[in-house]
């Protein structure tokens, strides 16, 4: 259980037109990369501005949202995830810090790309009749999709690495896309009870969509929390843990939180995880590592690191396998 302490300060995070690199030269694509390097060395957070995903998609996608959340729980209930399924989660449903109470939050998630046998696979729980909102929510992933890609590419160069050295690493199916309600902070809560509680993503890079109330906080490299304002027309883009063993931890993975308002509005956002494929071999990329330094973590694979950090987020549980 991470206790919850009062963040310090308002957090200015770097906002990095990644505009230039869609259709600049090398040397538009080296500059944004340096400023990425930059950040992915301090908190690992960091908006991206002209990222190429039309505001259209963006509001629609809130909307729907929206109006999903405004159903009655019983009809929601209907779409909740099954075992390993996708779908609904009802509020205190998830608990991301372990030992603290479960989450002040609500939740729909989903795949694309879903081959059944494959590994990751996982079933979608559409709404029936419920117009637009599947082909809403398809639509924005398709083109955060994209933003995201492009960002995986300026990593790419900033690790030393050629432009497109991940690209064939990424699936579709193993990088859902989540939306979420936090409702204002309610009277009854638990102690260290929270919207949702501190963690790490586990994955490559997470891309984050949110209204403007507000409501994360973030760790930095000192140990203070700091909140992080939204700014409309971005993304904020922050890195997971699988960052660490690519760059033998030079590029990091900051805990975060969320905080229930203390207004009467919901607060919604809109999570891309943007994962690479299960079978992905993971290892220190040599550019990461001086002469004669020894890499932090062994290879592994992505889905062997993703059932690692899940046994280390639920010790209670010892037999995944």
């Amino acid at each position: 259980m991470i206790i919850y302490s009062e963040p310090k300060k308002m957090s200015n995070l770097p906002v990095i037109d990644i505009g230039p690199s869609f259709s600049g030269g090398h040397a538009s694509c080296s500059i944004i990369a340096s400023e990425i390097r930059a950040a992915c060395r301090d908190t690992g957070f960091f908006y991206i501005s002209n990222h190429g995903v039309d505001k259209s998609l963006i509001d629609s996608a809130f909307v729907e949202a929206s109006r999903f959340f405004d159903q009655p729980a019983y009809w929601k209930e209907k779409y909740k995830k099954q075992g390993f399924s996708n779908g609904y989660e009802p509020p205190e449903t998830q608990r991301l810090d372990n030992d603290s109470p479960a989450d002040i939050k609500e939740s729909f998630n989903f795949t694309t790309g879903n081959i059944p046998g494959t590994p990751g696979y996982k079933v979608n729980i559409w709404p029936e009749k419920f117009p637009g909102f599947r082909k809403s929510l398809e639509a924005y992933k398709k083109g955060v999709w994209q933003a995201g890609l492009q960002v995986s590419r300026l990593i790419s160069l900033s690790l030393g690495m050629p432009f497109n050295h991940f690209d064939k690493t990424f699936a579709l199916q193993k990088s859902p896309l989540r939306i979420l309600r936090y409702p204002p902070h309610p009277k009854e809560s638990k102690f260290n009870q929270l919207g949702c509680g501190a963690h790490t993503d586990w994955g490559w890079i997470t891309l984050l969509s949110q209204d403007s109330l507000g409501g994360l906080e973030v760790q930095t490299a000192s140990g203070e929390w700091v909140s992080i304002k939204p700014i409309s027309g971005t993304f904020l883009v922050n890195l997971g843990d699988i960052m660490r063993r690519w760059s033998n931890g030079l590029y990091h993975s900051s805990l975060h939180r969320v905080i229930n308002n203390q207004s009467k509005e919901n607060r919604h956002s809109i999570v891309l995880f943007f994962n690479h494929a299960h079978d992905t071999h993971v290892e220190c990329l040599p550019t990461c590592l001086v002469n004669g330094e020894t890499p932090m973590f062994p290879p592994c694979t992505a889905g062997e690191h993703s059932t690692q950090r899940y046994k280390e987020s639920r010790p209670q549980l010892t037999n995944l396998d």
